[in-house]
This record gives C-alpha cells, structure tokens and sequence, in this order.
C-alpha cells in the first residue's frame, strides 16, 4: 500500500495513527516507510507531503484490512485529519 497524504489537522493526526497502526498489525501489515525524509528526483510532489508505504501478506489481505471494522474508526477520523491518496500495488 501507498499513501500519499497532505496533514489537514494536526490535532487528529496522532489519534488517526494510533488507530491505523495497531488495526493494521492485526490484519499483518507492517510499515516499510511512515513519513520519513522524501526525495523527489523526477515528476512533482506537493509541498509537505507525506508518503507512507506499508506491506501485507497478500492484495486480499490489504482490502480485508481497509474494509475492516478494526480500520473503520481510523477512517472517521481521517476524515478530518488528513486528505490522502491511497494506492494498493500488488506485489511480486
């Protein structure tokens, strides 16, 4: 998975990670890279951006854990804490 994501309210970021974090553990995810140093070397990226990318065992697995109750309430508050793009790559 790879989420792009422009922080809106930084007050309801911290819940949001919380909440995305331990639901994501429980479907097997884990992060590869969570909003570290970013360099562009080709195209644009907007001001401030974050990239985060995470693993999970499978494609199914990913859309289990996006679709899940365990996420649902990490999406109510994303909602107000950030906008984002959010791709699913299935791997090699």
């Amino acid at each position: 998975m790879i989420s792009e994501v422009q922080i809106v309210d930084e007050s309801s970021l911290g819940r949001y990670q919380s909440l995305a974090e331990t639901s994501l553990a429980q479907y097997g995810g884990r992060y590869l890279a969570r909003g570290g140093t970013t360099e562009v070397v080709e195209g644009a990226r907007p001001a401030g951006q974050r990239v985060i990318v995470a693993e999970f065992a499978s494609l199914e697995r990913a859309h289990e854990w996006y679709a899940s109750p365990e996420y649902a309430e990490a999406l109510r508050v994303r909602e107000h804490a950030l906008d984002r793009r959010v791709t699913f790559v299935d791997g090699l």
